[in-house]
């Protein structure tokens, strides 16, 4: 399997790169929305949408619904055990990445950011099952609306437990600053930033029988 390019979702998380405009408005109802509100994911397709808190309410813990409420909340996963050898068991071309339970596909995805946006890699499933018996907190993701955020880049070993958006905000920053064949340093520069605010954001390793599908408010869309 080629990889699969994904830009669907970058159409709302542009805006994280982009000068925001002076009003956004929800894309259910139209009403204002401020600089924190929620977000809404279709898993059909991946698309994110900005919404008022009382239209992200009509979706909460509703799974078999259109669309799904992002979670806000971001967990520090500082004890996962992953090997190298693991890792490259994964067969990722890069170090950087996020795995999220897809339920139309009905199984994991692994996606990574490229120059041309998210972009989907077969993951094998028997190397993603063994990594999820040595931790079951991955067990645990919600389908569609969180993923596991890997940064394995250099000598970084960081695991977190993000709503999906924050992965298609790093999307959205590599592909906006990306220059030339290496990426060049601004966009380097970048990706530290966004995980130092990631890290600065994130508690600590969340229980096994967290239930994650509540009140969203992120700064931006």
């Amino acid at each position: 399997m080629q990889p699969t390019n994904l830009t669907n979702p970058l159409a709302t998380l542009r805006k994280f790169v982009r000068k925001r405009p002076s009003s956004e408005a929800c894309d259910l109802c139209g009403i204002a929305l401020g600089a924190l509100h929620p977000h809404l994911v279709e898993p059909a397709t991946r698309k994110l949408l900005c919404c008022c808190d009382p239209c992200a309410i009509l979706f909460s813990n509703q799974e078999d619904a259109r669309y799904r409420r992002v979670p806000r909340d971001v967990y520090s996963l500082a004890d996962l055990r992953v090997t190298d050898a693991q890792w490259e068991e994964l067969r990722l071309p890069i170090s950087l990445a996020f795995f999220m339970k897809s339920t139309p596909a009905n199984r994991v995805l692994a996606i990574y950011p490229s120059p041309a946006g998210a972009t989907e890699s077969l993951l094998p499933l028997e190397a993603w099952d063994l990594l999820v018996a040595d931790n079951p907190v991955l067990d645990t993701l919600e389908p569609d609306v969180e993923a596991l955020l890997v940064n394995r880049i250099g000598p970084a070993r960081a695991y977190y437990r993000v709503p999906i958006d924050e992965c298609y905000k790093l999307v959205g920053l590599i592909r906006s600053h990306w220059r030339g064949l290496s990426g060049g340093q601004e966009v380097w520069e970048e990706v530290d930033r966004f995980f130092a605010q990631l890290e600065a954001r994130a508690q600590s390793n969340p229980p096994l029988d967290l239930n994650r599908n509540g009140a969203m408010s992120h700064a931006g869309s």
